[in-house]
């Protein structure tokens, strides 16, 4: 079993809703294999607690725009992992070094990455690179070389 195509619908629009308000590393992982609540975890991180909570926000209207209603938002006092559960998609907004710390990604990296199809002419990042000009797999756009090497 895989996500239900409204489940990949709400992902795409909470992740576009995150890049417009300037979230990094967007991504979403389809986990509906391996639980039973949800079909897509929906991942974004920000560098500060204000900006977690703005990116928060822009999901929310946006998700409610298209219909789906949150039935539990977590961690908004503190500001460093924000989560909202609108069924279908969980969307997890944390502080980067939460992101770091806990590291969802490889705690469900069994699981398939659902391509979000992200507008790059919008304010948000669009793609899968970060602030700092290094792309996912860790090189650098301009001088080509591995972040790791």
């Amino acid at each position: 079993m895989s996500a239900t195509p409204r489940a990949i619908e709400l992902a795409q629009l909470a992740a576009q809703a995150a890049a417009d308000k300037l979230a990094r590393d967007v991504r979403a992982i389809d986990v509906s294999d391996h639980l039973p609540l949800t079909d897509v975890f929906v991942l974004a991180s920000a560098p500060n607690d204000r900006q977690v909570r703005a990116i928060v926000d822009a999901v929310e209207d946006k998700l409610r725009e298209a219909g789906a209603k949150p039935v539990r938002r977590e961690g908004e006092r503190e500001g460093r992992w924000v989560l909202i559960d609108f069924i279908d998609i969980v969307v997890h907004v944390q502080h980067e070094e939460e992101r770091d710390f806990y590291g969802l990604e490889r705690l469900w990296k069994d699981c398939p990455m659902i391509d979000l199809q992200l507008d790059d002419s919008g304010s948000g990042s669009g793609s899968a690179e970060d602030a700092t000009g290094a792309d996912a797999t860790g090189a650098d756009e301009a001088s080509g070389s591995r972040a790791d090497d």
